[in-house]
């Protein structure tokens, strides 16, 4: 579902709410989170499927659904890897944005450009997505679509890049890239 929208008093203009006029007009508002932290992986003796959030990444996860409500967000499908950690991210921002989280295979894997064709077709095409996955995936991604040679995400970090469909390399612009560390105190 999209954010209501807003009449501006002094331009008689309407926009999304939660995002500047020019940041507004995308026809794929494509939002990447890396799920947030969870722990050391060489301590977790279980299988790495089912590794949890830290109580840190726990703090991040909540942190960025509070901020994202905050802002009035919205997001038309919240998608999720089935690891848990990333489950468990998608899971606590989108019970701040009284969302659903639809769990998806294929996002716990590399994500090619046909790959997030496929994802997003299989999800009713949505405007504004939240896609919640895994690094190295969606750095490359993010570089991948943005044609930037690396783009770091960090655990927690959430990418917005508008792009046009079909998705083609290079063509998405970063809108920005939150790092987990700025929402908490």
């Amino acid at each position: 579902m999209l954010a209501p929208r807003a009449r501006s008093a002094d331009q008689g203009t309407s926009r999304q709410v939660g995002y500047p006029r020019l940041m507004a007009n995308a026809q794929l508002e494509l939002h990447l989170l890396r799920h947030a932290h969870a722990g050391d992986p060489f301590k977790w003796t279980g299988d790495d499927f089912d590794r949890p959030l830290s109580s840190r990444g726990a703090e991040q996860a909540e942190a960025l659904g509070r901020h994202l409500d905050g802002l009035g967000l919205r997001f038309d499908a919240i998608l999720s890897s089935p690891r848990a950690r990333a489950t468990q991210t998608a899971a606590l921002v989108a019970a701040r944005l009284d969302a659903r989280v639809q769990i998806d295979d294929r996002l716990a894997g590399p994500i090619s450009l046909s790959i997030l064709e496929a994802i997003l077709h299989d999800a009713g095409n949505p405007g504004r997505p939240m896609l919640v996955g895994h690094d190295p995936d969606f750095s490359e991604l993010v570089a991948l679509l943005t044609g930037a040679w690396s783009v770091p995400m960090r655990k927690g970090s959430l990418a917005r890049i508008d792009l046009a469909r079909p998705i083609q390399p290079g063509t998405g612009i970063l809108r920005f890239l939150l790092p987990p560390g700025l929402l908490l105190g």
